[in-house]
């Protein structure tokens, strides 16, 4: 649901910035740096074992936005990072069976971040907003068990506050600080139904630079 809402205000969007004499338009680029603290588990019918683990990741990225201003309060959005956010390889000895051990090596690809947000001007040049985020998830695992897990989609929540600078020539400025909270999910092995992995959370913080025109 999340996917068609943040879909259908793109398009929106996209309107407003084809039509030559709609004013209230904003395009941009944004820089990011942030933390993401990823919290799941994988339990194994063979041996009955749930193995927890916690991940932090230290990311940046770019992005592009597109805006429609709504009055002097309000501001309707879409951002998207246009490249693959690939996560470093964790690799893992655990026992297979008695008299066994092999070595786990997992990753992902997360594509297609997308984030619909509405922003509200607090005073002239301070801004909080909150929107919508999907992203699509694609693992990329080598397991000693066999498990073979297929990629996925989560969805969650943005909440940020920023600053906005305006110049005379239509251009901006902007400062932002951001939490983003991912939904959980469930990955069953396509290779053994019993075999599974949970995530329970994947939770981070950023720092964000735009700089962008209005028309």
């Amino acid at each position: 649901m999340k996917k068609l809402i943040i879909a259908f205000l793109a398009m929106s969007l996209g309107s407003f910035s084809i039509a030559s004499a709609e004013r209230g338009v904003n395009i941009g680029v944004s820089g990011q740096m942030g933390v993401f603290v990823a919290d799941g588990s994988e339990t194994r019918a063979d041996s009955g074992s749930l193995e927890r683990s916690n991940t932090t990741t230290l990311v940046g990225y770019g992005s592009v936005f597109i805006e429609k201003t709504l009055g002097s309060k309000l501001t309707i959005g879409f951002d998207y990072v246009p490249q693959s956010l690939t996560t470093d390889t964790a690799e893992s000895t655990r026992q297979t069976d008695v008299s066994t051990t092999g070595i786990n090596s997992v990753k992902a690809d997360f594509e297609d971040l997308s984030t619909a947000y509405v922003a509200f001007n607090v005073t002239e040049n301070t801004y909080i907003k909150a929107g919508m985020v999907t992203v699509d998830v694609i693992t990329k695992e080598s397991l000693a068990t066999g498990s073979d897990y297929g990629n996925t989609s989560l969805d969650g929540e943005m909440y940020g506050v920023g600053y906005n600078h305006d110049f005379s020539n239509g251009l901006f400025l902007r400062a932002e600080a951001n939490v983003i909270m991912m939904d959980g999910t469930t990955l069953t092995s396509t290779t053994n139904s019993d075999n599974v992995i949970k995530l329970d959370h994947l939770n981070g913080a950023s720092g964000k630079i735009s700089i962008g025109k209005s028309f």
